[in-house]
């Protein structure tokens, strides 16, 4: 999985944690944090044991964005290419076959707040700050963020908090629908496992072509919506999972799926 150091993988049964693990530099993203960061979501991506993915920081930062230290030392041409891992990086959440979601423990600046945003489900810490920052720095959400904030908070708003830089706290972000719910931080671990295994237990094919569904209907008209929806319910019908959750029901058991 790379660099074990830097991205910690821990596994409870369907749900894999990933933890990012630079706590004195607050996370930030490095080139080989990303390099790690990748191999691990590629893995759980393609891992049939995993169903659902969470995504958190080490310490009191979730992710502080890019490496700004280390980014000063590349030339022009190695900072294109940074930039463009990161957005293909964080498109892979975006794009996993798997519910992922974000723990957001701490400070989210910047390119930590645009991994955020590519996830599924936010879950923030009372307490948590985060903001898209990067105009204050002279440049622009680049991985993601002047696309995604506005699908999440709407046009006006994100305007407003990228061409100003401002960070917000947990309750605003709340507020704005930037996160989904926002708990004591010594809960957010448990907050986390507790909707993760909620998810795992339903069919992961179904939630899979929901998460399709919802991602690419979202882009479009509500006839084409529908059509995509359609397509992905014919995805599902001849699956055995589906002949589970019927049985399941009949039988007034828990369903076993297996993701066939």
């Amino acid at each position: 999985m790379g660099d074990e150091r830097l991205v910690v993988k821990t596994q409870r049964g369907f749900v894999t944690l990933l933890s990012l693990s630079r706590p004195k530099q607050h996370n930030a993203l490095s080139k080989a944090l990303l390099t790690a960061l990748g191999e691990a979501i590629e893995e759980c991506w393609h891992d049939t044991s995993v169903r659902v993915v969470m995504i958190t920081g080490e310490g009191p930062s979730f992710c502080a964005g890019a490496d700004l230290k280390e980014r000063a030392q590349m030339p022009e041409e190695e900072v294109a290419r940074f930039v463009s891992k990161i957005r293909s990086t964080f498109g892979m959440l975006q794009e996993m076959p798997k519910p992922v979601i974000a723990l957001i423990n701490g400070g989210a600046f910047g390119g930590g707040l645009e991994m955020a945003l590519a996830c599924d489900i936010r879950i923030a810490a009372e307490g948590a700050i985060m903001g898209l920052t990067e105009t204050s720095l002279g440049i622009i959400p680049g991985a993601g963020g002047t696309q995604r904030l506005p699908r999440v908070v709407g046009v006006a708003k994100a305007k407003e908090l990228i061409f100003t830089a401002r960070r917000v706290d947990a309750r605003e972000a709340y507020a704005l629908g930037m996160v989904n719910l926002v708990v004591p931080k010594d809960r957010l671990l448990g907050a986390g496992w507790e909707m993760a295994e909620r998810i795992a237990k339903n069919g992961p094919i179904a939630v899979a072509m929901a998460k399709e569904a919802i991602n690419r209907g979202s882009e479009v008209d509500i006839a084409t919506g529908l059509a995509i929806e359609a397509r992905c319910y014919d995805v599902i019908v001849p699956t055995e999972d589906r002949i589970e959750g019927l049985t399941a029901f009949k039988e007034k058991r828990e369903p076993r799926y297996k993701g066939r």
